[in-house]
């Protein structure tokens, strides 16, 4: 017995179903699990490329790329592994036959109702852990999956989801975070790490001097401390350690403002520090804030190579 039992293809952006294995199981689990797959299509968009919903017998594994998802219903005692090498093979062989234009423009449900053939063979072949084409995937996907686990979802959830997302009134409530992938770290961008949070701990060692001074004999060199301690938070805390390494809504303005506030404290410190320093800091806070600005989001790409 086949221990995938159903496959689709959907866009991504609204869960319209493409195409699907034309499969009929009377159990009333797989009949259930099909509604929660329908349901979770609707909402592919808010989740990681990879995914899976387990449940007690049957289990949903999606994978997403671009502007399709390829999903499929699997017994909970297939291999995990398998099943998403299974789904690389449907993706691309829906790549390989449809373009993006014709998949935007795909106003019906099924419109490539024709695909299911493709389905079929690849079904097939993946049905049986001896097929030769898992074999050649294994090892690569298997190591994707550690650096990168799909995100586990509860499979009796996906339904209130739904419901949630379509402005139905629940008993309970659920909360979708968006996951933010943000393109690698540049060799550049890990120097700018290294020297700001070099310029945070001078601007803190200087700051703490400073400030038992001040606390003990000029208390109007208060000032000076502040200046000293706003730019170790605005290095260490906000412009780099955050900013730079996660995705922030509003990522320009802050940028900009604390690059400002770094800059203004050194102009003002000016005598406490020479021009050299003066400059050598809003350097590194001018490259850190150029490195937030160039690092963007990641694109979802194909997961695997031709």
């Amino acid at each position: 017995m086949s221990m995938i039992f159903f496959a689709c293809v959907v866009r991504v952006r609204d869960g319209l179903p493409l195409s699907a294995s034309t499969d009929f199981h009377l159990n009333q689990d797989f009949l259930e699990c099909r509604k929660r797959l329908k349901a979770l299509s609707s909402i592919l968009a808010r989740y990681p490329s990879r995914g899976t919903a387990k449940g007690r017998n049957l289990s949903i594994h999606f994978l997403s790329s671009g502007d399709i998802a390829c999903m499929a219903i699997c017994s909970s005692s297939y291999s995990t592994i398998m099943a998403f090498c299974f789904l690389e093979e449907l993706r691309w062989e829906f790549a390989a036959s449809y373009n993006t234009r014709s998949i935007n423009s795909a106003s019906r449900p099924y419109a490539f109702i024709e695909f299911d053939n493709t389905i079929q063979k690849v079904k097939h072949h993946f049905s049986s852990s001896r097929g030769s084409r898992a074999k050649a995937s294994w090892e690569r996907v298997e190591e994707e999956l550690k650096l990168q686990p799909p995100v586990q979802l509860q499979l009796e959830a996906t339904e209130l989801l739904n419901g949630l997302s379509n402005g139905e009134h629940a008993g309970g409530h659920v909360e979708v975070v968006p996951t933010y992938r943000m393109q690698p770290v540049t060799p550049l961008g890990i120097l700018s790490l290294v020297l700001n949070i070099m310029c945070g701990a001078l601007n803190l060692i200087r700051g703490v001097h400073l400030a038992e001074y001040s606390f003990q004999e000029d208390h109007e060199g208060i000032g000076n401390v502040i200046a000293f301690f706003i730019p170790f938070l605005a290095c260490v805390f906000q412009l780099q350690c955050y900013l730079y390494l996660f995705y922030s809504s509003a990522r320009k303005v802050k940028t900009f403002l604390l690059l400002f506030c770094v800059c203004s404290c050194n102009i003002y410190l000016y005598g406490l520090r020479n021009l050299w320093q003066i400059s050598f800091h809003i350097g590194v806070a001018s490259l850190s804030s150029y490195q937030i600005l160039t690092r963007q989001l990641l694109e979802k790409q194909p997961d695997c190579g031709v």
